[in-house]
This record gives C-alpha cells, sequence and structure tokens, in this order.
C-alpha cells in the first residue's frame, strides 16, 4: 500500500528526512515511533501529499505523491493531532460537510454512535470539550470510507474508556481489510496495536520489526516468583531461559508451595531507548 524508496527531504540546508526506504503491507497497522523533533510529522504530510518537493520515490495506493491528482484523497483518511472542525457547526454538520467533499461517504449517525457522541450530535463543535472534538475529528477521517487511514496520536487527551473505545475501532478498520499508519509516541498503543513499528530519530529509521520481535530480540524476559519459608514471604527472579537449573523453583513446583509466578518482558519504550539512545517521551 506504500513504497518509499531513497526519500530526503529538508528546507534550504537542514535535511528533516534522510535516505529513508519502507514499506507497509496492505491490511496492516504501521507505526511510526520516536521523540518530538523525530520527523514523524513531516514524514505524515509527505506520505499524504501536503509537502511534494521530497527526493526519493513515495508511492502510496501504486501512486507517486508528487503526481496525486484529487483522486488521491478518496482512498485516504487523515487525523492529525489537533482537530480540524468547524467550530459554528454542530458534529453532524461537520460530518455532513467532510462527506459532501466525497464520492461516497458513511452513515454519520453510525459514526457518532461509535465514539459516543450520538447525545451531542447536534451540538456546536465549540461547545465540545477537547476529548470529544478529538473523536469527532477521528471519524470524520472515516466518512468517505477509505483504503488507507493516517492517524496521528488518536489517542492523545482521552480518558481510558473512550481511548479504549478508539482502539477497538481501530482494529476493527484493520479486520475490515484497512491499512493503518500510526504516528505515536505511545509505546502501550504501539505494541498493542501495530503489526510492525519502525523507530525514527533525527529523521532516519534506526530499527523497523514486529513489536514481539525488538522486545525479544534486545531484551531476555524473565520470572519473578514468591514462596513461603519460614512464615516468611520470599521471592527469586531469574532469567526464563534457565528455569530447568533452578532447584528450589523445581521443589516449589513438585510440593505445590509456590504464591504467584510471573513473566515479564523489556517495554518497548525500554528498547527504544536502547536502540537509539533517546526516549519516546
Amino acid at each position: 500500500m506504500i513504497c518509499v524508496k531513497n526519500l530526503r527531504f529538508g528546507y534550504i540546508n537542514r535535511l528533516f528526512i534522510e535516505n529513508m526506504s519502507f514499506d507497509v503491507k496492505k491490511g496492516e497497522i504501521f507505526g511510526f515511533l520516536g521523540p518530538s523533533g523525530a520527523g514523524k510529522s513531516t514524514l505524515q504530510k509527505i506520505l499524504t501529499g501536503l509537502l511534494m518537493n521530497y527526493q526519493g520515490s513515495v508511492k502510496v495506493n501504486g501512486i507517486e505523491v508528487k503526481n496525486r491528482n484529487k483522486s488521491f484523497y478518496e482512498d485516504i483518511g487523515v487525523d492529525f493531532e489537533f482537530p480540524s472542525l468547524y467550530e459554528k457547526l454542530t458534529a453532524r454538520e461537520n460530518l455532513a460537510f467532510f462527506a459532501s467533499l466525497y464520492k461516497k461517504s458513511l452513515d454519520a449517525d453510525e459514526l457518532l454512535k461509535s465514539v459516543g457522541l450520538q447525545q451531542d450530535a447536534d451540538k456546536r463543535v465549540s461547545d465540545f470539550s477537547k476529548g470529544m472534538k478529538s473523536r469527532l475529528n477521528f471519524i470524520k477521517a472515516l466518512i468517505h470510507d477509505p483504503k488507507l487511514l493516517f492517524l496521528d496520536e488518536p489517542t492523545s487527551g482521552l480518558d481510558p474508556s473512550n481511548a479504549r473505545r478508539m482502539k477497538d475501532i481501530i482494529l476493527k478498520q484493520k479486520a475490515l481489510g484497512k491499512t493503518i499508519v500510526l504516528t505515536t509516541h505511545n509505546m502501550y498503543d504501539a505494541t498493542e496495536l501495530c503489526d510492525r513499528v519502525a523507530f525514527i530519530v533525527d529523521g532516519s529509521l534506526r530499527a523497523l520489526d514486529t513489536p514481539h520481535n525488538l522486545i525479544m530480540a534486545k531484551g531476555a524476559s524473565t520470572i519473578r516468583y514468591t514462596y513461603l519459608q519460614d512464615g516468611k514471604e520470599k521471592h527469586r527472579e531469574m532469567a526464563i531461559n534457565r528455569t530447568g537449573e533452578d532447584e528450589l523453583l523445581q521443589k516449589l513446583l513438585k510440593e505445590n508451595r509456590l504464591l504467584s509466578i510471573h513473566s515479564s518482558e523489556p517495554t518497548l519504550n525500554e528498547i527504544f531507548v536502547e536502540i537509539t539512545g533517546r526516549r519516546l517521551e
């Protein structure tokens, strides 16, 4: 769905993106992770045709972006981090207006219901909270049923309940065969949602793989178990691939004396720091 080869982009004498190449497969959720100023937003603007004076090749849905025409946007939905809505219009009126820009559209009421805004459909957007605007902006990107979604921090500023609602919709879109490009510095969202992630720092790719492979390749999993000894609770920790050598653990298992046992792996944020030397936050 997306093919980028030897991409370079900059202003005057400063390069923001240098020699970047990657592919995004149809039907996958692909995440860009990086700290602020890493080049994520610039890359998103190039992929969506807002910046076209790049070098190299950027093909989206089979079209070289710098050669795009109006039909290019019929298959693309974009949800930027900051909502772009008409505040004097109601939520329903906003969706009706944006739907009119495309050849096809989904049912606005169903979309409003999906993000819990059905009771506020006829309220002016100027009266919406930040989270309500974020949810409305999200379904605005879905109104024309695009094949490809670009989502920039889709759960930012949302309470846990609405963040969960948004993530469920994203996963549903994937199940419908949509391709989703997720830009975030939220490691939990990336780990849960993304099939593959790309680490971006200073305009270059530092790593690209599945979250699981990145985690397992860079850090050994550990287990931690607790047990009673002389009436006191004690704990022990060890590498998961050394459990067969732990005679105490074997003894506790045979005697059914374990109180708890847990496995743990490094987080995606810890892997990012190890690979890039930078933090996602």
